[in-house]
């Protein structure tokens, strides 16, 4: 398998705790001393130590385990250009693959590696389902032999050193004593197939670098972070196999006005002084369009407006959120003298001692007693 989230069994959204659960889980099964391969073992300890690593993980989900898709370059764990997954399809393709023609071994299945590719939207963008078109640069089937590895698109021939069934026998000393494993045949690679004259554009790998546009169909409502997977649009897999899935991720652009929270847009209402004493009708800008609010009379600092069914439509259908909005007071500042004096009166109307420390002092002890 080409997939370190498949080969420890886990959702690509796994969480650290399910991670290192299902490593425990797998390390158990894959230990030599239980009757396992080591190096499918190792193979289990690789992908736990990329898993279990933050950042490595983000470099696997978008790069692949190569640091790039299909890069020779840029491979930063040494194995070569066929990159992680090809290793692994080695050692676990007995338990996974088709069952060989005439044999009793089991040759691994042929998958393609999935891809993940970024795409940015706005709150705007994601009021509505929208259409996206990205760009995938990745391994495809090679045109020059239609995938078969060969020039002349000759059927390919049964492997000499596996007899077809993709694997080899080999024993291995351990502490324990001899144990026989099946590994991956190193002549045909574990297809069990060779050609006999390799494409030369492809090398007889029948897959070359190709890049090609997709469209994507973006559900309104989605988060950032979310993944729309879209079958069969990643890598080519060798001899026409299946080929991976597209993860399409979902990257939201920061707005200037609102935060996102669920289905509701938060943000803050600077309410002039006198609105929010004697109330006010304002209009507000939302995204798609004006709203109307009412501001009540005495309207407090933090208290929270809302404007019903103008937020974010839920994923998948549903209503629409709410945008919440806190409201903010702001006390005049830089009074002419003529609006002091209406300040003054308007607190001695009230009752209201003039501004001062000593006055300040006078209410606390008056809200004692």
């Amino acid at each position: 398998m080409s997939d370190l989230y498949d080969l420890l069994d886990v959702p690509r959204d796994a969480s650290t705790d399910q991670i290192k659960k299902a490593y425990r889980r797998a390390a158990r099964s894959a230990h030599p001393d239980a009757g396992g391969n080591e190096d499918a073992f190792k193979q289990v300890q690789h992908a736990y130590r990329v898993l279990s690593d933050p950042q490595a993980r983000t470099r696997y989900d978008r790069f692949g385990d190569d640091g790039t898709p299909g890069s020779r370059a840029q491979d930063p764990f040494g194995f070569g250009g066929g990159g992680l997954g090809d290793v692994i399809d080695a050692f676990f393709g007995q338990a996974f693959g088709d069952q060989a023609q005439g044999g009793g071994g089991r040759r691994r299945t042929q998958r393609g590696r999935d891809v993940l590719v970024p795409v940015e939207l706005t709150l705007e963008d994601l009021l509505a389902s929208t259409e996206e078109t990205v760009e995938v640069d990745v391994a495809a089937t090679c045109e020059s032999c239609g995938g078969t590895g060969s020039a002349t698109r000759a059927a390919p021939s049964t492997c000499g050193t596996c007899k077809g069934r993709g694997q080899v026998q080999k024993v291995v000393r351990t502490a324990f004593g001899q144990l026989a494993t099946a590994a991956a045949c190193p002549t045909c690679d574990g297809s069990g197939t060779t050609v006999a004259d390799p494409c030369a554009v492809c090398d007889g790998e029948g897959r070359a670098r190709a890049s090609r546009s997709v469209t994507v169909t973006i559900p309104a409502g989605v988060e950032h972070g979310d993944r729309i997977r879209v079958r069969g649009e990643g890598e080519a897999a060798r001899g026409n196999g299946t080929p991976g899935d597209l993860y399409v991720e979902v990257r939201v652009a920061e707005h200037d006005i609102f935060d996102r929270s669920g289905r509701d847009l938060l943000g803050e209402l600077a309410v002039p002084f006198s609105q929010a004493a004697l109330g006010a009708h304002v209009t507000l800008p939302t995204l798609d369009g004006d709203a109307e609010l009412d501001i009540p009379p005495g309207t407090q600092p933090g208290a929270v407006l809302a404007v019903r069914r103008r937020g974010m439509p839920a994923k998948g259908g549903g209503p629409r959120g709410d945008i919440r909005l806190t409201v903010r007071v702001e006390v005049p500042s830089n009074l002419t003298p003529r609006q002091h004096e209406l300040l003054e009166e308007f607190a001695q109307e009230r009752g209201e001692d003039a501004p001062g420390a000593s006055n300040l002092f006078g209410r606390l002890r008056r809200a004692f007693q």
